[in-house]
């Protein structure tokens, strides 16, 4: 495949992968916190597959050119919510492993191409592209970064007095992004989000079996 040709699939594998990827991430947030008796993200249409509401536009064009991004967050009341902190725990904890089980679902079918020798071609490289930006996508989501999910599993399951003292760095969350952004994007030997990229496509490796 020429290398025009390689640049174009590869822009639009992309394109795939943000669709699927953060579209199901939202949604189960969505559908979790629905299921646990908050029926505001219903209310608001994002109980839905469709990615039109789900989707960020600066964070589609940052998942698009870093291969990290980010979508319309799900407005959850955790008053609603039963079971409490662990209610708003399993809401934040949904979307992160959605992206795991869409990660999986496409490496099942890559090896299913693979063991027909149909892989090598568009198809294929869409295939690992939603792989790969679907674990990057649960692995980002899981560090305990304001306004990342893992930062609000952490408020859900810290102690009051630990969650309270958390809560007060949470105006520095953004700071802490743009830093890991401008890293990256520099190539600076110091690159958190680097080492993300590289574990997800280990782990990509490992699930599609090359």
């Amino acid at each position: 495949m020429p290398f025009e040709t390689r640049e174009v699939a590869d822009f639009v594998a992309r394109v795939v992968a943000l669709l699927v990827g953060l579209t199901f991430h939202e949604f189960s947030h969505a559908l979790v916190a629905d299921q646990l008796g908050d029926r505001g993200p219903r209310r608001m249409g994002r109980l839905t597959l469709n990615p039109i509401p789900h989707i960020d536009p600066i964070g589609a064009v940052m998942l698009l050119i870093a291969r990290f991004g980010w979508a319309k967050p799900v407005l959850v009341n955790p008053y609603a919510l039963r079971n409490g902190p662990r209610g708003m725990a399993m809401v934040a904890a949904a979307g992160p492993t959605a992206n795991v089980l869409v990660a999986v679902a496409f490496a099942i079918v890559f090896r299913l191409l693979a063991s027909a020798n149909l892989h090598t071609g568009f198809g294929g490289q869409v295939v690992i592209s939603v792989v790969v930006i679907n674990l990057i996508l649960a692995i980002f989501n899981f560090l305990p970064i304001p306004p990342l999910d893992g930062y609000n599993g952490a408020l859900a399951l810290l102690p009051p007095r630990y969650a309270l003292t958390l809560q007060r760095y949470g105006q520095y969350g953004i700071f802490v992004l743009l830093a890991l952004v401008v890293l990256h994007v520099s190539r600076s030997p110091i690159n958190p989000l680097g080492f993300i990229l590289g574990l997800a496509l280990r782990a990509a490796r490992a699930l599609i079996g090359v």
